[in-house]
């Protein structure tokens, strides 16, 4: 990274003042060190919160020139931005999912953005962003940043601040993405992209110089994009793509996708699977009572087929046949009727599942989420390169439901007229499905170090419809009729 900025910083240009938001023990300035010479490093600061690792670099290069602050760099920043700008930035800034930041801290850093970048962050937002936000409105303008940050913010809503800044506030010389299959740190399961910016505006017609795999200095693949298509793609980590890559593109304004055909939602989320969640078997040695039962699908890895046959129960004919927990009587109903339900219940209040977060949102406590069985399911979570799907399609022919580890699809009206009118097709409808590409499907969804994808509803139903249109006329008349609900007799018979 060090040598990256060497190659774009200016010949007349020496006077370097350095800083790290977030120095650690130092890697960043040790490396500036040695590529741009002690010489020419008129100042340099680094800033960290753990004071563990604030003493060691102390330690280590206090007496090398680098000037250590003990402390939150988003505290210390506040009242600084205008003061000692530095004009080259090596980081790494922490990676803190917003989950664990707290609501008050979080609404800190929101309105410290709003007020020093102009630019209004998600709550969804990792700390990581508010990092590169703040450092750059801190930034001598022409100065040069390098930063290793997490590559979600290319794919989500949440990272729309970052893309903004990044395509219209300063030039993006260059945005290097690591093969997500080989992870880069082994504690930390998130992709990771390079981004080598300068703090000017981009010129007219300035071109970004998109990399992937291989190295940060020998990439795999090298394409330059130009700024003004960034500014307006919704995912970025569809640069750089190969003309195979290419032979279907991105669903486009207007263009009939798969949320036009399919209502696509996440399977229940119980809260305690492990509790929920039985064998058949098991639930029949407990005497808990069938009518208070749902059939529900296994993890996909224990799934073997993408079609999933029905019982004359309406249970999935697979082994083990699991079933779920449903029941919405109180307490003391449940305790009057049915013993051994309670009894069962009592077994889980000694391990504190009613305090669970989903569990104590519910009354009673356990009852679940209500979903009808679906018709057709997508895996959530999956691997896979180039020609491979990272998930798979399931033909749903049984009365299960499915956990949120599946995508639940439920033909829309456009498509279940034509399902109710010519049931046979269910089967072209499962196989249009599967001809979905493993590229569209990566494009689309989201990928996490060690090469983990995931896709989320509203990312499947972006995913283009075209050969549905292709193979099925009749869609295109039926399209934008009023939603209905699926009849139970299609698809699962």
């Amino acid at each position: 990274m060090a040598h990256c900025l060497a190659a774009c910083w200016k010949q007349g240009d020496t006077n370097v003042r350095f800083a790290d938001p977030a120095v650690g023990t130092g890697s960043f300035y040790s490396a500036a060190l040695q590529v741009f010479g002690p010489g020419r490093i008129a100042s340099a600061v680094g800033i960290e919160v753990d004071p563990r690792f604030h003493a060691a670099a102390n330690n280590l290069w206090a007496s090398r020139g680098l000037q250590l602050v003990q402390g939150d760099f988003t505290e210390w920043i506040a009242d600084r931005v205008g003061v000692n700008q530095p004009n080259l930035i090596l980081a790494n800034p922490p990676y803190v999912r917003h989950h664990h930041v707290p609501r008050g801290e979080k609404e800190r850093l929101r309105r410290l953005i709003r007020k020093t970048c102009g630019v209004e962050v998600s709550g969804l937002a990792g700390l990581y962003v508010y990092f590169l936000l703040l450092v750059t409105a801190w930034m001598k303008d022409g100065g040069l940043a390098a930063w290793l940050v997490p590559s979600e913010f290319m794919d989500v809503n949440y990272g729309a601040a970052l893309k903004q800044v990044l395509t219209t506030q300063v030039t993006l010389e260059r945005l290097h993405r690591f093969d997500p299959a080989i992870a880069q740190f082994g504690d930390a399961l998130v992709s990771s992209v390079v981004l080598l910016l300068r703090k000017s505006p981009p010129v007219p017609g300035h071109t970004v110089a998109f990399t992937y795999g291989g190295t940060l200095t020998q990439p795999a693949v090298t394409q330059h994009i130009p700024v003004s298509v960034l500014h307006s793609a919704r995912k970025w980590t569809a640069y750089p793509g190969s003309n195979h890559d290419r032979h279907r593109a991105p669903s486009g304004p207007g263009e009939v996708t798969l949320g036009d055909l399919f209502r696509i939602t996440r399977g229940i989320a119980t809260g305690a699977n492990k509790f929920f969640i039985l064998p058949r078997a098991e639930a029949r040695r407990l005497c808990l009572p069938d009518s208070l039962l749902r059939p529900i699908l296994p993890s996909p890895r224990l799934l073997r087929h993408t079609v999933i046959e029905r019982a004359p129960d309406g249970y999935p004919r697979i082994d083990p046949q699991l079933c779920l927990l449903d029941c919405r009587l109180p307490e003391h109903t449940v305790e009057r009727c049915h013993p051994p339900l309670w009894e069962y219940l009592r077994l889980a209040q000694t391990h504190g599942l009613p305090d669970r977060y989903l569990c104590r949102k519910r009354v009673p406590w356990y009852r679940q989420e209500q979903r009808e069985p679906a018709p057709f399911l997508c895996t959530y979570m999956g691997r896979g390169q180039d020609d491979h799907r990272p998930f798979r399609f399931i033909w749903n022919r049984s009365d299960a439901i499915a956990t949120n580890l599946y995508l639940m699809l439920f033909p829309r009206t456009s498509l279940a007229q034509i399902l109710e009118q010519t049931p046979a097709r269910v089967s072209e409808i499962h196989a249009l499905l599967n001809a979905v590409t493993g590229y569209e499907l990566r494009q689309e969804g989201r990928v996490y170090g060690g090469g983990l994808h995931k896709i989320e509803p509203g990312e499947l139903a972006r995913i283009s419809a075209a050969r549905f249109i292709e193979r099925l006329p009749g869609l295109v008349e039926a399209l934008g009729r009023q939603d209905r609900p699926l009849p139970r007799s299609v698809g699962l018979a």
